[in-house]
């Protein structure tokens, strides 16, 4: 297997040095770190409470192909509109993100009269997420004038896919869930071509990405970033919970997550 990866890392390099010969470009590299909002079938759909409570953190490398600038000369590319407004943006994240149930299901006026909030209350879990993907930068400035002024912005959008791995933990204080005693009853009802509406096995799914940041010029060679990400999946099952959709209507979306991040991206030579 280690062979296997070091083949594609020579053979990913090998074609970047082949496309930055016959095309141009540099390189970019960063760290990003922020908090993540997981949106997901914990809690209650648009209840601040649950979007408050539900939140872990995320760290990554990023990558960039910038088009504006050849490192191999250090000369500019020729100036066309894509060279001087768009980005590609490689990255490799992860994230972890506690969650459990809040909203007006579990109020402490019905946890004193209900075993059923009571069950809802006492389950809770977990999820991590490890992402990999491309995203195309567009920034509506000139990259040039950007990266030739100390102390300027570089607002942007951008738009792409990954390809996620999670692994999702469930569990009840009040036991092994599963059991009519511990477990809230539409998390027993099948799911999915699952047992139940709940599952603890890993996966993997394609998600889609889309966030608006700015940069700030710190250096000639390197820059902060500040990006405020939606990504959405492509499975319910990321967080774990999937209660089945044809009797739960509620539960009709798939799980998506808000990341903000916070990044130093440094300029190759």
């Amino acid at each position: 297997m280690p062979k296997f990866f070091s083949l594609i890392i020579l053979f990913i390099l090998g074609s970047l040095n082949t496309l930055q010969a016959q095309f141009g470009f540099s390189h970019e590299v960063g760290v990003i770190a922020g908090p993540v909002a997981f949106q997901s079938d914990y809690g209650i759909r648009h209840d601040f409470e649950t979007n408050a409570g539900n939140t872990g953190f995320g760290i990554g490398i990023v990558h960039y192909l910038n088009f504006s600038y050849r490192a191999d000369c250090n000369c500019y590319t020729p100036e066309t509109y894509f060279n001087d407004h768009f980005k590609v943006r490689t990255e490799l994240s992860y994230s972890k993100t506690k969650l459990n149930h809040f909203g007006e299901l579990v109020t402490p006026e019905k946890l004193a009269v209900s075993e059923y909030a009571r069950m809802l209350k006492a389950m809770h879990g977990s999820t991590s997420v490890t992402d990999i993907g491309m995203q195309l930068e567009f920034y509506p400035l000139s990259v040039r004038d950007f990266t030739a002024t100390t102390g300027s912005f570089a607002p942007f959008a951008s738009f792409g896919g990954h390809f996620s791995f999670f692994n999702p933990k469930v569990e009840s204080d009040l036991g092994k869930l599963g059991d009519p005693l511990t477990t809230y009853p539409k998390y027993l009802v099948p799911s999915d071509g699952k047992k139940y509406g709940f599952s603890n096995d890993g996966g993997s799914t394609f998600s889609i990405v889309s966030s608006v940041g700015t940069r700030y010029k710190l250096t000639p060679l390197s820059d902060l970033m500040l990006d405020l990400r939606f990504q959405y999946y492509f499975s319910d099952w990321v967080d774990g919970l999937n209660p089945n959709k044809q009797q739960f209507k509620e539960n009709k979306a798939n799980d998506w997550n808000v990341w903000l991040n916070f990044g130093y991206i440094y300029y190759l030579d």
